[in-house]
């Protein structure tokens, strides 16, 4: 049995029992997008299939660096990190290329934790596109560096002086992913195998900084995919004696990295609603009503799309990246960008977002407001023609610049507990003011240089 034609509990049963698999790797992704899991014996993985499995919660209650938060609810020292449960997910059946045979399956939140969980935030999202009459597909596009380095050489320069694969600028180089086509291509086959493809795969504007297409899908698998992309392509980087990085901006002289998500809709027949021959730009009712929602509530949601201290960096002028709320028709200065086409091809491609979003709340995200939009009928402003940095905007729509006001105006915001519900919004916010304040606490090499000797 192919591992991707796995579907059901039996499915998964009969895979690992004709392998002669002895452990299964279960895997679920924390508020950071950190893939938080471990090996499971067979027997254990049998009974989980049908009663799921208890994980300490304490995933759902630190950050990335294992910090526990010290201001959310839902769990704590008050609770005692008792186990949440957590439910296998037959469907996710993966290989992993370089442990074979090793098989590997997704894994989300349920009961309580479920308000929590980013898989679950998700599918939350679509059971009310659903419940409107909405299929949503997407495809995310990231740009991540790589570096000559590894985990032991990065502590040990600090990470200062930090050498890229390829030295200067050469976008879309063929000279660049030929030389370094043993990357490339095992990359490109690991996304095959492990059945997230890559639409395109090419060197981007930057030293050592590559961009990758993964295919469209349905939401959720779109984001069951980018996800898992994120996660393996460092695997497979560190495997080979590289690094590969998603931070927003890692250097001040550089582009930071995106996350770009394009998305359309179908209606339940399969038709795509987001095409009008007949209306401006061939965008519909329905497509203008979503953009509509995107643009308006993005200053209120930007906490979710922009999740670190560091994402903030990435947002000024000039730097493929926007500053304010602002949408257009094929124009890479805004943050939202419709690309016209066919029936098929219409979509929104939703540019706000970073290579550091977790995939799961970033999308949950842009659809949620989009929906938003359609449900009140939410006229975008006019479209901006020209560069978008140049433009002033109405104030509503510039965008929070800094972690803690993003985090201050998603709290604050009603249509953001109506489309996630207060559990996610409290906690959610509560990690990103925790993320603000470790930050607060550090002195960083800027301070140190501006104000040692002189101040």
């Amino acid at each position: 049995m192919n591992p991707r034609q796995v579907r059901t509990a039996a499915d998964a049963r009969a895979i690992v029992e004709q392998r002669e698999l002895s452990h299964v790797k279960v895997g679920a992704f924390d508020i950071d997008g950190i893939l938080r899991g471990k090996y499971m014996s067979r027997a254990k993985f049998d009974s989980s299939l049908d009663n799921g499995f208890g994980f300490c919660d304490v995933v759902l209650g630190w950050d990335s660096r294992d910090q526990l938060y010290d201001n959310v609810r839902y769990t704590g020292w008050h609770t005692g990190y008792p186990d949440a449960m957590v439910r296998i997910i037959p469907e996710s059946c993966r290989p992993l290329p370089w442990e074979e045979p090793v098989l590997f399956f997704l894994a989300e939140f349920t009961g309580a934790a479920q308000k929590i969980c980013p898989r679950g935030l998700l599918r939350r999202v679509l059971d009310r596109a659903r419940q409107l009459g909405y299929q949503l597909y997407a495809g995310f596009e990231y740009e991540f560096f790589v570096f000559s380095e590894t985990p032991d050489s990065v502590r040990e320069k600090n990470y200062r002086n930090l050498k890229p694969i390829a030295p200067g600028n050469f976008g879309y180089s063929v000279l660049r992913n030929s030389v370094w086509s043993e990357f490339y291509r095992s990359l490109l086959e690991t996304c095959e195998r492990m059945d997230f493809p890559l639409e395109s795969l090419h060197e981007e504007t930057g030293p050592g900084v590559i961009e990758a297409a993964i295919g469209v899908d349905s939401a959720l698998a779109a984001a069951d995919k980018a996800a898992l992309f994120k996660t393996f392509c460092k695997v497979l980087a560190q495997k080979q004696g590289l690094m590969a990085t998603f931070m927003a901006k890692w250097s001040e002289g550089l582009p930071g990295q995106s996350g770009h998500i394009h998305m359309s809709m179908r209606d339940p027949a399969g038709k795509p609603v987001f095409h009008d021959a007949a209306a401006p730009h061939g965008m519909s009712d329905i497509m203008r009503w979503f953009v509509g929602g995107q643009q308006k509530l993005m200053p209120e949601f930007l906490a979710m799309i922009s999740p670190t201290v560091n994402s903030y960096t990435r947002l000024i002028p000039g730097f493929w990246a926007p500053t304010d709320s602002a949408w257009s028709v094929d124009n890479r200065t805004c943050a939202l960008r419709v690309i016209t086409g066919s029936p098929k091809s219409q979509r929104v491609e939703y540019r706000v977002a970073a290579a550091d979003a977790n995939p799961y709340i970033s999308l949950s995200a842009a659809i949620a407001s989009g929906l938003w939009g359609i449900e009140h009928k939410i006229e975008p402003q006019p479209m901006i023609e020209g560069n978008a940095y140049d433009r002033k905007l109405p104030a509503e729509l510039a965008l929070p610049r800094t972690l803690w006001e993003a985090a201050q105006r998603l709290k604050q915001s009603q249509p953001a507990r109506e489309c996630f519900g207060d559990e996610f919004v409290e906690h959610f916010a509560a990690s990103r003011e925790w993320e603000e304040r470790e930050f607060r606490r550090h002195v960083t090499d800027w301070e140190l240089a501006r104000y040692f000797e002189i101040i």
